[in-house]
This record gives C-alpha cells, structure tokens and sequence, in this order.
C-alpha cells in the first residue's frame, strides 16, 4: 500500500491519520506495519496534547479500590493508619504520605502516578 505518515496539525489531519490507520491495519506487507506503528504513535501524541485525561482525584481513586474490593473505611485503617486518617484521606483533608503510597500501591497493585497528585 502506498502510504506516508500524516503530521497532525489539526482535527482534518486527526481524521486523515486515523483512517490511515485504518487501512494500515488491513495490510500485509512489513513495510506497512512500520508506518502503522509510526502513524499510531502520532495520532497517540496528537491526542494526548489536545485531549489531556484529567486525573481522578487521589479520594476517588482510593473510594474505587475500596468499592472493587468490597472494602469499608474500616478495612483501610491497616493501610492507611487509623480511622480517622482513612477519613481524612477520603474527605481530601489529608494528602497520601510515601508510605500510605507504598502500602497502596502493594495491596492493590495500583500505579503511584495514580496515587500522587500532579
């Protein structure tokens, strides 16, 4: 397939690489898996400068691992300290410490960039 990889300047451009993609995928020649996954990695560069994830806040992400363990505020007081710093934490009054980080990031195998605010 002929192709060349699409600079994105702009939404028309995100839609022309995307659909490159698209045919890129369908091909069978090795020349055009290089340019799919070159053209990918532009398209994934374009979108992440133009439609940035917002991260969840550090309560929230903690409320979710609780809620995907079935786990009460209780629960958390071995990882977190105490009750009352399980209700800090969830109430955002009280930001994670390295080690509340650590013991996270060991029970729940979660990432930190998760944990810590940016």
């Amino acid at each position: 397939m002929e192709a060349t990889l699409i600079l994105i300047e702009n939404e028309d451009d995100l839609q022309w690489a995307q659909d490159l993609v698209v045919r890129l995928m369908d091909s069978e020649d090795p020349a055009d898996r290089s340019r799919l996954r070159a053209q990918v990695q532009l398209v994934k560069a374009y979108e992440s400068r133009n439609y940035p994830v917002p991260m969840a806040p550090v309560a929230d992400v903690i409320q979710y691992l609780m809620e995907q363990n079935d786990l009460t505020p209780a629960d958390m007081a071995p990882i977190l300290g105490t009750r009352s710093r399980v209700s800090e934490v969830l109430n955002g009054k009280r930001p994670l410490s390295i080690s509340m980080v650590k013991r996270l990031r060991s029970t729940f195998h979660v990432s930190a960039d998760a944990l810590i605010p940016a």
